[in-house]
Parts: structure tokens; C-alpha cells; sequence
């Protein structure tokens, strides 16, 4: 899916953004209008803002291994709903850990990159059409400004303005036009896919630990589902609060919701497993 960009992300991603975001959307979110504008007002280092950078993968480790730990664990609710030994369950989970990580990773790599592909060719297109035909590309973004309510005049006035910055207003128009954050060069659709498989791995592996420690704990196979369900949800906890960070929910909903969705395909996953195996009159497990 193609990011759709706002104004507001475009200034972030300047070398002059000012703001301390985070501190504005706590303002916000409590109604503090003196913080508010104590966090316009704030200036923040630019070792702060590149050290910020690494936030860009952050999206994929949680998404990655949310994908992770639900799919592992409905795995392991549907063996559980089947009667299957410990040892399938293993087998049937590690198996799963890795096919579906390395499908879920390569897939990110995928999508991230026609997505970079796809904006580049639009901003190359957008700086040739720009170059060789300014009026055109002006009047285009003229009308836009007017169908937002501007009078003519000032909508001429701001673009005559932001067309004498070049690569700002290529940015503009990106934004404006296609809805296309504008290509940035530090974008690495590889390290996308690298992070989503490895969180899928780390955290998917969560619902399989009692089982992997069951020889060392001596643990019956009913402890360990009841260890794997708590390990589990206090993970999906964890990460639905951490995509709140993405999605401006409340992080206590976020997190209830990843719940909810995590037990209805566990709980899906083990009443199909059980009434199938039931049907059949048991499952038999080949030696």
C-alpha cells in the first residue's frame, strides 16, 4: 500500500523541523494548550532528530511480530484442539515460524520497494513536467489551492512564492497532487524485510517456549498450553500498545483490541482443529 503523505510529515522530514512532536501530541491529547505551545516553541538537536531515523523500522518490528505470534499460536491453539503431542506441535509451529516469516519478509521487501519504485518514476515525471512546462504544473496547483476555498489571487500569490524553491515545490506537488510522500534516499526496502522476518521469528517463537523448555520443567502438556496463552497474551498486550504509536489510538484500546484479535483466531483455530479431529473420530499420529 502506497503512504499518502501531509504537509506536516513533509516538515518533520526537513533538516529544520523544530518541533517536538511527541511532547505536541501529548498536549493534545490532554488539552494543554501551554504545552502545546511549549512543544512548538522547543527546538530539538539534530543528533535527536537524526537518532529518530531508526524509527522508520519500527513499524515493521511491531506489525512483524504481531503477525508472528498470532499465526504461531494459532498453530499451537489448533494442535491442542486436535489432541497432537508436544512433538507436533513443535514440529508444526517451527515450521510455520519460519516458512510464514520468510513469506512475510520478503513480502515487505516487496511492497516497500514498488512502493519506492512507483514514487520515484512519479517524482521523476512530476521534476520533468516541472522543467519543461512551470506554467502548467503552477495553474494545476493554483486550481487545487482555489477548490480548497483560497481566492485566486492568493492562491497565485503562495505558489508564484513556493515555486521559487524548485525541490520544495517538487515536494509540494508530490504531496498535492498524487497524495505520494516525496523519495527518500535513505530508504532500504531490504532492511524493511530483514526486520519483519526477524521480529516475525523472535516473537512468534514466544507461544512455543514452555513447550521448548518441557523437557527441562517436566511441565504436562495442559501447563504448558496454559504458559504458552499467558506468555502470549501479555506479548499481544505489549505490542497492540505499541501500535497505538501508528495508529493515534488510545494505547489501553490498541492493546485490547490486538487481544481480541489474537484469542478469536486462537480460539477459531481450536474449536475448526477439535470438531474436525472429533468428526474423524481422533487423530492418529504416524510413528
Amino acid at each position: 500500500r502506497l503512504k499518502r503523505a501531509t504537509m506536516a510529515e513533509i516538515r518533520n522530514r526537513s533538516n529544520g523541523a523544530s518541533r517536538d512532536l511527541d511532547a505536541a501530541r501529548a498536549a493534545y491529547d490532554v488539552g494543554d494548550i501551554d504545552a502545546s505551545r511549549a512543544a512548538h516553541e522547543a527546538k530539538i538537536h539534530s543528533d535527536e532528530h537524526h537518532a529518530g531515523d531508526a524509527g522508520k523500522y519500527v513499524k515493521s518490528l511491531v506489525f512483524g511480530g504481531l503477525d508472528g505470534i498470532i499465526t504461531t499460536f494459532a498453530v499451537v491453539a489448533a494442535s491442542v484442539g486436535g489432541s497432537l503431542s508436544s512433538d507436533v506441535i513443535l514440529l508444526m509451529g517451527f515450521a510455520n515460524l519460519i516458512a510464514d516469516g520468510l513469506s512475510m519478509g520478503f513480502g515487505d521487501y516487496l511492497s516497500s520497494q514498488a512502493e519506492v519504485d512507483y514514487t520515484k518514476a512519479e517524482h521523476r515525471r512530476e521534476k520533468w513536467e516541472l522543467e519543461n512546462y512551470p506554467e502548467g504544473e503552477k495553474r494545476e496547483m493554483v486550481e487545487l489551492y482555489m477548490k480548497r476555498g483560497m481566492t485566486e489571487e492568493d492562491a497565485v500569490s503562495i505558489i508564484d512564492v513556493m515555486a521559487k524553491y524548485k525541490n520544495f515545490f517538487l515536494d509540494v506537488m508530490m504531496v498535492e497532487e498524487l497524495g505520494l510522500m516525496p523519495p527518500d534516499e535513505d530508504d532500504s526496502p531490504w532492511k524493511n524485510g530483514v526486520v519483519t522476518f526477524a521480529s516475525f521469528v523472535f516473537f512468534g517463537f514466544i507461544p512455543l517456549l514452555s513447550y521448548v523448555l518441557s523437557s527441562a520443567t517436566g511441565a504436562s502438556d495442559t501447563v504448558n498450553f496454559v504458559v504458552a496463552c499467558i506468555l502470549t497474551g501479555v506479548t499481544m498486550f505489549l505490542l497492540g500498545a505499541a501500535k497505538a504509536k501508528f495508529t493515534n489510538q488510545s494505547m489501553l484500546r490498541s492493546a485490547l483490541l490486538m487481544l481480541l484479535n489474537g484469542g478469536m483466531a486462537a480460539v477459531a483455530a481450536y474449536l475448526v482443529s477439535w470438531g474436525i479431529a472429533s468428526a474423524m473420530g481422533g487423530v492418529k499420529e504416524t510413528a
